[in-house]
């Protein structure tokens, strides 16, 4: 980077990105694709990587790249997985070292981590970025099957294989990404103590087990950020002797539950009437599935098998989702619902189980969105549709 981009890219370090494109630069020596880039990345990495952010020199890759890399939050709990798993890891190597988010990490303790990746253009930013970060790490520009095949044994793998195929177009199966996990599992689990690997959330992450062999599989961990499902992680040991655990993690929330999962299909709920507390699974207990043993835990009933909406009599402390107190119950008989919802002309709006959007429901019920209210439209056991007008709940 020359003196002429670096200085550009200081001056409008706070500036709108596509205000500067659209106005551009009068001094050719400026090299303003790279410079946007960078602009455009340190100001997102302020929200997604704020470390990296506070330091000035860090290359950043394009737009779509700092979408997808991992962000600081989901990397520093991987790094807190492998020393949680593995108290003493001295070896480590990322064998899909891409952007280099979650290596850096993850090596933070390490005498020894290995960062692979076949894309030039990667590596060199990664060398630049990790001495500008002050972290000492080898990089190695090769395929990581490749390296893989050649490589010393280490404590521990990462691999985190890319989810598109030729075409752009996005892979969920595990024998679709790239590296092949399957094929390679053998070698892997030859070179590696442990390896983790990082998936689609949109993955089933039941058959990825399965594809897997539940034997390998020692946790599955489902991690969320604000309540958005990012990222899926398999933890792989060949001396798996005790019973697998699945973890459910959203920001500072934590549910564990051994695996397999049960299968009893807890009892519905009777009748629905205010007073009673509604409980609404975050987004990883959502994707987990894991219904059965939250209800057995905390003691509340689902509303239906297909509802995944829970309430209780009293309120439950510590529960891994929202709480709200239920005010009042309608059906959707319309002069019941205009009594009921006279008085509310904004409201968040939820469905679940329900024939309806959203959008639907709000174009029908002429609410709009936000305020105090909460409204959760679903179908209970009886096959009854109603609407339940909620408030969230605290502590008591």
């Amino acid at each position: 980077m020359n003196l002429e981009t670096a200085e550009f890219i200081r001056t409008h370090a706070r500036d709108d990105v596509r205000e500067l494109a659209l106005r551009g630069t009068k001094n050719p020596a400026v090299n303003l694709p790279f410079a946007l880039d960078q602009i455009a990345g340190r100001q997102m990495a302020q929200q997604k990587l704020p470390s990296w952010a506070s330091v000035d020199g860090v290359i950043y890759p394009s737009h779509l790249s700092m979408e997808q890399c991992s962000s600081e939050q989901t990397a520093r709990y991987k790094a807190r997985l492998l020393t949680s798993l593995f108290p003493s890891p001295q070896s480590f190597a990322d064998l899909t070292g891409g952007f280099g988010v979650d290596f850096f990490f993850m090596s933070q303790t390490l005498r020894r981590a290995t960062y692979v990746e076949r894309q030039e253009h990667l590596c060199e930013t990664a060398r630049q970025n990790f001495k500008t970060l002050n972290l000492d790490a080898q990089v190695v520009c090769a395929d990581g099957t490749d390296y893989l095949r050649t490589m010393n044994p280490v404590d521990v793998i990462f691999m985190d294989p890319a989810r598109r195929d030729d075409h752009g177009a996005r892979t969920y199966g595990i024998s679709d990404c790239t590296p092949d996990v399957m094929a390679l599992r053998p070698l892997l689990m030859a070179k590696a103590k442990m390896v983790i690997i990082k998936l689609s959330p949109m993955l089933d992450w039941r058959k990825a087990v399965a594809d897997l062999g539940e034997q390998l599989v020692s946790e599955v961990h489902i991690v969320s950020v604000g309540n958005e499902c990012k990222e899926l992680l398999l933890v792989l040991k060949s001396d798996s002797s005790t019973k697998g655990e699945l973890v459910c993690v959203n920001d500072d929330s934590r549910f564990e539950v051994p695996l397999p999962l049960t299968h009893v299909t807890p009892q519905p709920c009777g009748a629905v009437v205010g007073g009673l507390f509604l409980y609404e699974p975050n987004a990883s207990i959502m994707k987990a599935g894991c219904f059965a043993e939250v209800s057995a835990r905390f003691g509340v009933a689902p509303l239906a098998p297909n509802s995944h909406l829970f309430v209780s009599g009293q309120y439950v402390g510590g529960f891994p989702g929202r709480t709200f107190s239920i005010e009042a119950v309608t059906s959707f008989n319309k002069r019941e619902l205009r009594e009921r919802l006279r008085d509310i002309k904004q409201a968040n709006l939820s469905v679940r189980n329900f024939p309806m959007s959203v959008a639907e429901l709000r174009k029908r019920l002429k609410i709009s969105e936000g305020g105090s209210n909460y409204l959760f439209a679903t179908t209970l056991a009886s096959g009854n549709r109603v609407l339940l007008i909620c408030q969230k709940a605290t502590g008591r």
